[in-house]
């Protein structure tokens, strides 16, 4: 099945047209934390600021999409797109932006360790940054910095090594390019090049636009259900063949300065 075949879950007549904010959630085989993960969203953000929820399920094989039938049948914002098949995080992420109708859009892995709370702080950082600039407000990212990982000291200590020498290389001014929490235009994000593995290189690919890029510190949960589908070593490797692409897309950037004509 293509992205354009695939079906979307049907809209309430009490959703506004056009939300405001997109949440866009990849999953893969996260059936435990489908329901928990897509009740916080909702308990963060009624009230604040019009949004819906989009889920891609990456080709699960467990419950998942059971799961997430159980909880659009209770929460009408919730939108579900599947691969058939896994097509990894970076594609999970691009069906779900291509597919969603805010302006705005935030991300957040499917796992429970990004904290959906947080969203409205980044949301406020967001308006705070675009009123003090004389950036497009279009072309400001905000980026979450995990505070107190809880994750194993591998994890952690190949995470320091990669941030490090990503942010040499590419100077994208961001020291936790791999949180899942980011918000920034949809439209923007269309525009990006599309590649595999793209997620990682977000900011990067922000500040070869032209944009900026703010990082915001936010919380980091343990992961209480499920198991995590990314080892050190199928990032690792991947990780570095991507960041010299990045290095030559960025290498061959060209932004032209548009002089007005009346």
């Amino acid at each position: 099945m293509n992205e354009s075949s695939m079906p979307t879950a049907p809209l309430s007549s009490d959703l506004p047209m056009v939300p405001d904010l997109s949440v866009v959630v990849p999953v893969k085989n996260e059936a435990e934390n489908i329901l928990p993960l897509v009740e916080e969203i909702h308990a963060a953000l009624e009230g604040f600021i019009d949004f819906e929820v989009v889920y891609v399920d990456d080709g699960s094989d467990d419950d998942t999409p059971t799961r997430l039938r159980d909880a659009q049948a209770r929460f009408p914002r919730l939108r579900v797109v599947r691969h058939a098949a896994s097509c990894g995080q970076s594609q999970a992420v691009a069906t779900g932006v291509r597919l969603a109708r805010g302006a705005w859009i935030a991300t957040l892995d499917g796992d429970g360790q990004n904290d959906p709370a947080d969203i409205p702080a980044m949301i406020r950082r967001r308006d705070q940054e675009a009123a003090a600039s004389a950036t497009d407000a279009a072309l400001v990212m905000i980026a979450g910095h995990r505070q107190k990982r809880q994750d194993n000291g591998l994890r952690r200590m190949s995470s320091k090594v990669a941030n490090a020498v990503r942010s040499a290389m590419l100077k994208d001014s961001t020291p936790d390019s791999g949180c899942g929490l980011k918000l920034f235009a949809r439209q923007t994000f269309l525009d990006f090049p599309r590649f595999d593995h793209m997620h990682r290189f977000l900011p990067a690919l922000m500040i070869r636009a032209g944009g900026k890029v703010v990082s915001v510190r936010v919380n980091h949960r343990p992961r209480e259900r499920g198991v995590s589908k990314y080892g050190l070593w199928n990032r690792l490797w991947v990780g570095i063949v991507d960041l010299f692409g990045v290095a030559w897309l960025q290498s061959r950037a060209r932004r032209p300065v548009i002089e007005r004509h009346d």
